[in-house]
This record gives structure tokens, C-alpha cells and sequence, in this order.
């Protein structure tokens, strides 16, 4: 059975899945160059900026599998949607001078620290966002594929990863 879908609710899911993605792996080199300068910038901060992203994903993709497998549809948008009002707490995301000055931790477990408290929830939530929204969108529009919103997310995150080198770091200080 191939039920259409309105045009508009189309858009929106996938502009939602863009945008997500494109944030989601432009915070992670744009965080860790702000933080490089106050752990010596070393390539051990970026292999732990790299860890607490990875994780970070990871956890994000186990929390929509349990959103997915144990809450009503109904329940999943309201609870997605509580989290991501939640996270703007967070907002704007800056990482806290606090981590920086415990100098008798471990720099590894103060940059988990900072990185956790200072975006572990926002980054989180967002990570989340596409599969939930590819998992409504299959349920909304079934024998419709979802795996074009896949493709259109891992576009968005390449886009993402890309446009750090080559546009926003040749025009953006760290204080910018």
C-alpha cells in the first residue's frame, strides 16, 4: 500500500533531518577547536573529543531504539520534543572555563567533563532526531521508503564535516 503524503509534511521532515545532521557534525570540530587551545593541543584532545562524540552518537541512536520500541508514536514526539525544549537550557553552547582549571584531573576525564556537561544532552537529543523522524516517517507513509532521508542525513553530515575546513574556519576566530 503506497499512501501519499503531503508535499509540505515531506519538506519538513526532510529539512528537519538536514539540518539536524549538518548541526550535529558541525558542533563536533567547532567544540573541540575552542577547547584545543586549554589542553595544549595536543592530538590526544582530539581523540577524546572524538570518544565522547562517537559515544555520544551512539547513545543518542540507543535512545531512539528505546523511544521507538517501548512508547506510543504519541508519547515518542512528546517526549522527544520535552528533551529538546530541555536542551536549550544548554543554549548558547559554549564550553565552561570551570573544566579548565582542575589541573590535578586528568585532562582525558576533564574534556569528557567538559564536553558532557557542556553539550552532552543538546548533542544527544539531536543525534536522536533523525532515526525517530525516519521511524515517523515510515509509519506515516507506509510502502514509502525512508532510506532517501538515510542518504539525505549522511549528505548533511558530510556537508557538515566538510564546510569546517574549508569555510568556517578560515573566516571564524575561536571567539567568533
Amino acid at each position: 500500500m503506497h499512501t501519499t503524503m503531503p508535499k509540505a509534511h515531506r519538506l519538513l521532515f526532510a529539512t528537519t533531518i538536514f539540518l539536524g545532521a549538518f548541526l550535529l557534525f558541525l558542533i563536533e570540530p567547532l567544540i573541540a577547536k575552542l577547547i584545543l587551545p586549554w589542553f595544549g593541543g595536543s592530538a590526544a584532545v582530539w581523540a577524546t573529543c572524538l570518544v565522547f562524540f562517537q559515544t555520544a552518537l551512539l547513545l543518542g541512536y540507543l535512545y531512539a531504539d528505546a523511544t521507538i520500541r517501548r512508547l506510543s508514536p504519541k508519547r515518542q514526539s512528546v517526549f522527544h520534543l520535552g528533551l529538546l525544549l530541555v536542551s536549550l537550557l544548554w543554549l548558547p553552547i559554549a564550553p565552561q572555563v570551570f573544566w579548565r582549571s582542575h589541573v590535578t584531573v586528568d585532562p582525558a576525564w576533564r574534556i569528557l567533563g567538559l564536553l558532557t556537561f557542556s553539550i552532552g544532552l543538546p548533542f544527544l537529543v539531536l543525534s536522536a532526531t533523525s532515526p525517530l523522524l525516519q521511524t515517523w516517517y515510515a509509519r506515516r507513509a507506509p510502502g514509502r521508503s525512508p532510506y532517501h532521508l538515510f542518504a539525505l542525513s549522511n549528505l548533511a553530515s558530510l556537508l557538515a564535516l566538510l564546510s569546517f575546513p574549508f569555510l568556517i574556519e578560515p573566516r571564524l576566530s575561536s571567539h567568533q
